[in-house]
């Protein structure tokens, strides 16, 4: 269960704080548990970078299976940095070229923001190819986060995603559509996901990668999805890594790209997420906003402690239980030498090879 700082990465101190068991290097090596190293391609911008290491560290440090988990992220050259960003990859994060030498037993590939109108376009498309082929063959499983599972139904099953005429963006109620598969064991049959996002791949598309649909929504869509041999790809469309003040952070952020005239109008409440009494403090917010630029005044401070304390996490438990159940199928079927191809010795009569 516990993470291994094996690494100086903030994020393990963070954690620690927050009351995750993370061991020490030391103290691992003096337990008989097995290791479990796990990939994080963290392509996020320079200002959710650290939150988003910190959100899917917590899913794997709190899962279920007894092993001790090394989290090993990296990123991608084609991905535009800033000094701090650029300083905090070259100083806490590994190189690709080295893990596939050392080998992983899992990956997790996040989303990120794209600037071209085509996913084909954008200066990280090749080099995100390289990891989504190289963990085809080389990783147990490879869990991809809302736009890296847009990348991969396009690059390995030719299914592009398609622009909504609006954002999706909320915490929307889902359904489990196939209770038989275990990664959705042991989880409500019905829970909530965030979403933020303006594009999508359809239940149909899914289908036509020859893909397993596990979770769907009737407003949100396809939430929670495999590659047709049930773990070699997960698939989220939404976020259920999300911490309670995510979408709050998002809708700051966009306010304030509105009162810059870096967008022509306010940005709407996510669905489902603000109270009634938060929805009238934020509106009274963008109102003072509105004349401190007007006026050239210095600009309010954004209301976040008086809404904070009101917002509803509905999401996490079961993001924490698919977590668990996906590392526990990672654990039963890697194997011990990470440089051994992923399909050696499956049956494929059985393709989650539970009953070996």
């Amino acid at each position: 269960m516990p993470l291994v700082a094996h690494t100086p990465l903030p994020a393990f101190e963070r954690l620690r704080r927050e009351g995750q068991t993370v061991l020490s290097p030391e103290r691992a090596r003096h337990q008989h548990i097995r290791e479990l190293h796990i990939g994080l391609l963290n392509m996020m911008p320079d200002a959710a970078l650290a939150a988003t290491e910190r959100q899917f560290f917590r899913l794997v440090g709190q899962s279920n299976p007894i092993a001790q988990f090394y989290l090993h992220p990296f990123t991608l050259d084609g991905l535009e940095r800033g000094p701090k960003g650029r300083e905090h990859v070259q100083r806490y994060y590994e190189r690709f070229e080295d893990l596939q030498r050392e080998g992983l037993d899992a990956l997790i590939i996040t989303g990120a923001n794209v600037t071209r109108e085509r996913l084909s376009d954008e200066p990280f498309w090749a080099p995100l190819g390289e990891v989504i082929r190289w963990a085809w063959t080389h990783v147990t499983s490879t869990l991809c986060s809302c736009l890296a599972t847009h990348a991969v139904m396009e690059q390995i099953y030719a299914q592009p995603r398609r622009r909504m005429p609006h954002k999706r963006w909320g915490v929307f109620p889902h359904r489990v559509v196939d209770r038989a598969h275990p990664l959705v064991s042991g989880v409500n049959t019905r829970f909530d996901v965030p979403h933020s996002r303006w594009n999508d791949i359809s239940p149909e598309q899914f289908e036509m990668a020859g893909a397993r649909v596990l979770v769907e929504s009737p407003v949100a869509g396809v939430h929670l999805a495999t590659s047709g041999d049930g773990l070699r790809q997960v698939f989220f469309q939404g976020h259920p890594e999300y911490d309670t003040v995510s979408l709050l952070k998002e809708y700051k952020r966009d306010l304030l790209l509105y009162a810059a005239h870096r967008r022509p109008t306010p940005p709407p409440f996510p669905d489902n997420y603000l109270g009634i009494r938060e929805q009238a403090l934020l509106e009274e917010y963008r109102e003072r906003l509105e004349r401190a630029r007007d006026r050239g005044l210095p600009l309010p401070d954004f209301p976040e402690p008086l809404i904070v304390p009101h917002l509803d996490n509905t999401w996490h438990d079961s993001a924490e239980a698919v977590v668990g159940n996906w590392m526990g199928l990672v654990y039963q079927l890697t194997h011990r030498d990470r440089h051994r191809p992923f399909m050696e010795g499956i049956d494929p009569g059985d393709p989650l090879n539970l009953h070996r």
